[in-house]
């Protein structure tokens, strides 16, 4: 069965894009936690960061890269921002697909949750 991203990737389901290229797509968060969220998600089915290998180096470095880039074209590249990526349960990990959270435009707290 398809998780909630591999849809939106194959456009089954809605999204309001922030960017897409060859290995990722990004997404506007339809439960925003701050007034810049968007997701970024590789393409390639990765169901978690703990289950990455070796052979994703690449693609996960691509994210991050990705996820600056959004953050200068999304106007919070100067005045900061997070990256976050929630693994399992106790993470608050709630789709199955590995993707990086990219908050921003308001003081995010630490520790977080």
């Amino acid at each position: 069965m398809k998780t909630l991203f591999q849809k939106i990737i194959d456009r089954e389901i809605p999204a309001k894009l922030a960017h897409e290229d060859e290995l990722c797509i990004a997404i506007h968060d339809i439960a925003p936690q701050a007034p810049v969220h968007v997701l970024i998600i590789p393409k390639k089915l990765i169901p978690c960061v703990a289950e990455a290998t070796p052979a994703d180096q690449a693609l996960l470095g691509h994210l991050m890269l990705t996820a600056a880039a959004l953050a200068k074209k999304l106007g919070i590249a100067e005045s900061g921002f997070r990256l976050v990526i929630n693994n399992g349960r106790d993470g608050g990990e709630s789709v199955p697909h590995l993707h990086v959270h990219l908050l921003g435009q308001r003081p995010l707290a630490w520790p977080p949750g």
